[in-house]
């Protein structure tokens, strides 16, 4: 490139820019420097100086007062509006999912980018959305999906999208039937209903959602199409090498949620007589393509499965706590090199979906009381956060760095106003964006090349109109079906609670450790 305008171009400045995390300890850092994009790429970094000399006419973005990080990426994600907003308490997995079937209907496209505008708020460009099926037929599985891309490409995010598949145990651990058998005859009629709604062949999984959509999104750069059978429990043997011979033929990803809560452990072990991993392991599901997401109850010898095959891991901390399920092993993890990724699932802590307060809350929860452990750094969140979520995702090699070749997908925190009215010198800038950093210092977000966050505000979906039609559609009464829906959740959660009285849960040792891995 010579001097003069380019159409897609531009400088993006800091007075500091952290590329990528080197180890555990440390990152890569420039001070006083620029990053040239241009049409969405990389093209040089270095210092400000220099870059804004040789291309006097090109735009700069940014200033000696703000930081430049890559964007984040939240690697595992499902819905709009929370559940608390439904009316939807937090209640342990196995019975908030069945209080969730009394909810309402939100509109697709509005209701991702509710959760979009709060994720590129928090400086995330890039998303993993694991789209509930929840009754719907499969001759609608692409028009839901391109619902939900749409409002990602409108907004200018980048999606890894995948429509959540199960195939069996649609409300309990154990078969349908076995289930409606222990329901009064009424009851069980209804939920019979409800259950054949769900029913698919695996063809269509090829047929009407993976086909049609990967053609559809080929060219596009910023959507992967990937699977999901939603878990272990819902999902049947051949639902799950159905899932793998497709990923591997079409060369894309798979996300499965894994052992999240202390009854899917024991689950696995009344089903194969061996944790889900081993069983995964068996059937040939584990290999590098493959994201584990949750993975709380894993043994030890799990972990050593996990990473033998290379599969990465999305630690989903928000989601853990809230729903009483336990804290992933995430120091074991880590120690066996496993890519961990960082997800905020359906809400974070705040009932939203911040990643610079996940990060947070990421870093204190697994540090262990006393002096003989030294917490987890920085650099190691940071890595989660940006680099590994990419690879968990099917973005790897195109962001989670900022370094030549790679897409231009920037965050720019004003690093004045993170650090006001004081800092010590001595505190790495990497710790200061960990332990200070809030969504009220982001103040511009780039994704391949183009702005579409600037002084915190939307550039090309009006947040306050978007949010507007949101509310509107809302004030509807619950037509006759979703109050129906209703009262058959709320009939069903005492029968839920009875099934589940007698299961023997493991143990959990005292404080930190509450996953037992024996």
């Amino acid at each position: 490139m010579t001097n003069g305008e380019t159409p897609n171009a531009n400088l993006v400045r800091g007075r500091y820019i952290i590329c990528r995390a080197l180890d555990t300890d440390r990152v890569e850092m420039l001070t006083d420097a620029a990053i040239l994009q241009i049409n969405g790429a990389i093209e040089a970094v270095g210092p400000y100086d220099a870059l804004s000399a040789r291309y006097r006419d090109v735009e700069t973005i940014g200033s000696c007062d703000h930081l430049i990080i890559p964007g984040l990426v939240n690697s595992h994600h499902h819905i709009g509006l929370t559940p608390v907003q439904k009316g939807i308490e937090d209640l342990p997995l196995e019975i908030w999912l069945i209080a969730q079937l009394g909810c309402r209907p939100v509109d697709g496209y509005l209701d991702t980018l509710y959760s979009a505008f709060e994720m590129i708020g928090s400086g995330v460009t890039a998303v993993q959305h694991l789209d509930p099926m929840r009754g719907l037929p499969p001759d609608r599985w692409a028009e839901r999906g391109c619902t939900v891309v749409k409002a990602y490409q409108d907004i200018g995010m980048r999606v890894s999208y995948a429509l959540c598949t199960r195939d069996q145990n649609h409300l309990v651990y154990a078969e349908n039937a076995q289930f409606l058998s222990t329901l009064p005859p009424a009851l069980a009629d209804e939920v019979r209903k409800m259950v054949v709604r769900n029913e698919f062949a695996l063809g269509d999984i090829d047929l009407r959602l993976l086909a049609p959509m990967i053609e559809l999104y080929r060219r596009d750069p910023g959507v992967r199409i990937w699977l999901a059978p939603i878990n272990l429990e819902r999902s049947s043997d051949a639902l799950l090498k159905r899932t793998h011979d497709l990923a591997a033929n079409y060369g894309i990803g798979i996300h499965l949620h894994l052992s999240e809560t202390p009854y899917q452990k024991v689950y696995a072990q009344r089903r194969f007589g061996k944790s889900a991993v081993e069983h995964l392991n068996d059937i040939g599901f584990l290999d590098a393509n493959v994201t584990l997401g949750h993975a709380v109850w894993v043994t030890e010898h799990d972990l050593e499965l996990i990473a033998a095959h290379g599969c990465s891991v999305c630690h989903n901390a928000s989601s853990n706590l809230r729903l009483r399920s336990g804290i992933a092993p995430l120091r074991d993890l880590l120690r066996r090199k496993i890519p961990v990724a960082l997800g905020i699932d359906e809400a974070g802590l705040n009932d939203d979906r911040d990643m610079l307060q996940e990060m947070r809350l990421v870093k204190h929860l697994h540090a262990r009381p006393g002096l003989s452990e030294a917490p987890l750094t920085s650099a190691q969140i940071f890595q989660m956060a940006t680099e590994h979520g990419a690879r968990a995702i099917g973005f790897g090699d195109q962001i989670g760095r900022i370094e030549v070749g790679r897409q231009a997908d920037l965050v720019l925190i004003n690093y004045k106003r993170m650090t006001n009215p004081y800092r010590e010198d001595g505190l790495s800038v990497i710790d200061e964006v960990v332990y200070r950093a809030k969504n009220a210092d982001v103040e511009a977000v780039i994704i391949g090349g183009h702005v579409v966050f600037k002084d915190r505000k939307f550039v090309s979906v009006d947040r306050c109109g978007a949010l507007a039609r949101l509310s509107a559609s809302l004030q509807a009464p619950l037509t006759a079906e979703d109050s129906h829906r209703k009262d058959l959740a709320h009939a069903l959660i005492p029968y839920v609670k009875k099934f589940y009285a007698d299961w023997k849960l493991p143990p959990t040792d005292p404080f930190y450790p509450l996953n037992s891995r024996t």
